[in-house]
């Protein structure tokens, strides 16, 4: 939820500006904005301006502090929440293919697993009405994982479900929209229940292959980022080496700025989905106390320019976002590296929203 209160800020605050010059390209307002994040506090900031068959880059500030390097944009990054899109897609195939009803039970597939799950579906995990509870919450995920000691501990899905459980339920089964990272623990345990195999390779033969998204990656136990990366910080300390187990099926994938807007245009324009299940991806239920909406893994909303796709994804060093047209063919794509579990307040991750707001209205 607060991550759809910042970016609704950051629309809200681009709409009450007074009419201003206009930048000489919209990519001059990300470029400003990145340049501004760092000044306000960001190590480092790359983003991505993909209008059509045209990319143009922004950097700013530094991806390693210590030796110092200059952010690159073609560096790899955690993507967190942007997993989840990647996920609901290999479900959404799954069902076009006959092997599963998104209308299934959970229970069909993984009894047992959750308990007091009666009447929860698969639909309801990948829109957030499930009435799950928030395991990342919980001090005994939250504490080592902040203070960066995650990396030798496993933690299976199963146990990050048990850690949700004994939290109790927020609500009913369809009953309302309740953001929770275990509904995609779970999704991803039906993956598996469906395929027998881990989600990991299911989105990597479904979706990276076939897109050739040769620097995307879906760590399962490794903790380590490798080759070119932006190194993620948290109050100026590297906390890059995190446990991928932490989030799994819900935020442990890795990408690059290319990687995700060619996935992200690939998810709008319905390269990935048959008809049917492009509806359904695309079908929102309401995010309560906004005008926004939630889909399978993505987030629906208004832009002073009009509707647009968007999600901010933050995990433990890394502070993303993105805007898209729905058809995919606008795409604005930013990421600063540090990010500390904490109320996105800082002055930097506003500048950022409203440089990504202003820039896709300009595209």
């Amino acid at each position: 939820m607060a991550s759809v209160r910042a970016l609704l800020a950051a629309v809200l605050t681009v709409l009450a500006m007074p009419g201003t010059a206009r930048a000489d390209e919209p990519i001059d307002f990300l470029q400003a904005g990145a340049d501004a994040a760092v000044a306000h506090g960001f190590p480092g900031v790359i983003g991505l301006v993909r209008r059509g068959s045209e990319t143009r880059y922004v950097h700013s500030g530094y991806g390693e502090l210590s030796t110092p390097t200059l952010a690159d944009p073609a560096a790899q990054f955690r993507i967190g929440s942007f997993t989840k899109a990647f996920v609901a897609v290999v479900l959404l195939q799954l069902e076009a293919e006959y092997r599963l009803s998104l209308d299934d039970p959970i229970d069909r597939w993984i009894p047992g697993a959750v308990p007091d799950s009666a009447g929860i579906t698969v639909r309801q995990l990948l829109n957030h009405t499930s009435g799950l509870p928030e395991y990342a919450d919980d001090p005994r995920i939250a504490l080592p994982y902040f203070a960066g000691i995650n990396p030798p501990l496993a933690r299976s899905p199963q146990t990050l479900v048990d850690i949700a459980m004994q939290r109790g339920r927020v609500g009913a089964p369809g009953e309302r929209y309740s953001y929770a990272n275990t509904n995609y623990v779970v999704a991803g345990m039906v993956i598996t229940a469906v395929t027998g195999r881990h989600p990991a390779d299911e989105v990597r033969e479904r979706i990276t292959e076939p897109l050739q998204l040769r620097d995307t990656t879906f760590p399962v136990t490794d903790p380590n980022l490798h080759g070119n990366w932006l190194h993620g910080y948290t109050w100026q300390r590297d906390i890059s080496v995190a446990s991928p187990q932490i989030y799994g099926a819900a935020g442990a994938m890795v990408s690059t700025l290319d990687d995700f807007a060619t996935f992200a245009r690939a998810l709008y324009s319905g390269r990935l989905l048959p008809p049917v299940q492009q509806a359904e991806l695309t079908t929102t239920v309401p995010i309560p106390d906004t005008d926004s909406g939630y889909g399978l893994g993505v987030l629906h909303t208004q832009t002073p320019c009009g509707p647009a796709w968007a999600y901010l994804s933050r995990v433990l060093g890394y502070n993303n976002r993105i805007i898209a047209s729905e058809d995919g063919s606008r795409i604005v794509l930013v990421t600063g590296n540090e990010f500390h579990l904490l109320a996105d307040d800082a002055s930097g991750a506003r500048i950022l929203d409203e440089a990504a707001v202003r820039t896709f209205c300009a595209l």
